[in-house]
């Protein structure tokens, strides 16, 4: 069925040779890839009224991707690390951004922490490596929603910061 592909895009002057195709073909998987991951956690975000959601999940999951992407393949002694160092840097000031204090109540530190999971993420896939970005995809939607639902049903849960926090969204509920 690829060869079958190959064939075709190759004999419609949209390549070059064979070798583009399995370089585009490899990095449309990047970009599907992004896509999931970002949308199952930005649609976790987004349905609870939490910033960072779909759009920027995927953005910040793509971005991440491409730089990996870029990086690999300029050959001019380019160290994929150093890339990779740059990026936690540079999307720690975008989690940063995230993070406000309200009436001695410190809220967005979840969002941050996505912000920058959405970046390892993003990186995984650059590296192709799918499976590990599947998977931390999923563990992370499963802690974001598991979590939210032990504190909702154990009032325990609900001490200190998370209790004041809801406390406080109650008071301006009203």
């Amino acid at each position: 069925m690829l060869q079958y592909f190959l064939r075709i895009f190759a004999e419609s002057g949209l390549v070059m040779n064979q070798m583009d195709i399995i370089v585009d073909f490899s990095f449309f998987m990047r970009i599907l890839c992004t896509i999931l991951c970002g949308f199952i956690i930005g649609f976790e975000r987004q349905t609870r009224g939490k910033p960072v959601g779909i759009r920027t999940s995927i953005l910040i999951t793509m971005g991440t991707m491409f730089y990996i992407y870029l990086s690999q393949t300029i050959t001019e002694g380019i160290d994929v690390g150093r890339v990779l160092g740059q990026l936690v840097t540079g999307v720690g000031f975008l989690g940063g951004g995230v993070i406000m204090t309200r009436n001695d109540i410190v809220s967005g530190v979840t969002s941050a922490a996505v912000v920058w999971l959405l970046a390892a993420i993003g990186a995984a896939i650059g590296l192709q490596r799918y499976g590990v970005a599947v998977t931390v995809t999923v563990v992370a939607f499963l802690v974001l929603v598991g979590v939210d639902w032990m504190e909702r049903g154990y009032k325990f849960l609900q001490r200190g910061v998370h209790k004041n926090i809801r406390m406080h969204k109650h008071n301006m509920m009203q």
